[in-house]
């Protein structure tokens, strides 16, 4: 990532050095997930949609430990994997909305507070700022190379009520509480990095 873009990293030092942490990153981009795994202060395994897994790109991902998910259905092989990321005290990244758009945390979906209430994991907003405000000349996929892409790290939160509640109504309170903690560290982002 250092060799291709400019990457600035800020808030770093707040990523707790051990235990499972599970990143909450917005995805606007197709170098968002590659960016952070490259320059997160501990290594991270993004549930990553199967399209993704083809050609010689598919095995360097599984070995470096993404996980494929199968959007279209519970995959329960990728429910496993990512519980178990968090039980071994890694770090597991989710893109909450689900997939790539204007990555403003507007529709998050129930996965990341399952995984967080389930896993007894703290959540780590991230903000990828950069990443798609300027095209590549060679690569129209990419961004500019040589440019600027910010990753700012916030400060870890709990998304349960500390009730240890799993039930339909504690994920969805859990899910209203993540999303207003995911909101405010995107505009302290913008503001932090003048986005």
């Amino acid at each position: 990532m250092y060799g291709l873009w400019k990457p600035r990293v800020l808030g770093a030092w707040k990523v707790p050095v051990t235990g499972p942490v599970i990143f909450a990153v917005n995805h606007s981009h197709a170098i968002d997930g590659p960016m952070v795994i490259g320059v997160a202060p501990r290594p991270s395994h993004f549930l990553v949609k199967k399209e993704a897994f083809v050609g010689p790109l598919a095995p360097f991902m599984t070995r470096v430990g993404q996980i494929k998910v199968d959007r279209d259905t519970t995959d329960r092989t990728a429910i496993t994997r990512a519980l178990g990321v968090l039980e071994n005290g890694g770090v597991l990244g989710i893109f909450p909305e689900g997939t790539r758009g204007e990555g403003e945390f507007a529709a998050l979906r129930a996965g990341l507070a399952y995984f967080a209430v389930r896993g007894g994991a703290p959540i780590v907003p991230v903000a990828v700022l950069g990443s798609s405000d300027r095209p590549g000349r060679l690569i129209k996929a990419l961004p500019a190379l040589r440019s600027r892409v910010d990753v700012v790290f916030g400060d870890p939160f709990e998304a349960g009520d500390g009730s240890g509640r799993r039930t339909r109504k504690a994920l969805d309170e859990a899910t209203e509480r993540i999303q207003k903690q995911l909101t405010a560290h995107l505009e302290n982002a913008r503001r932090l990095t003048g986005r």
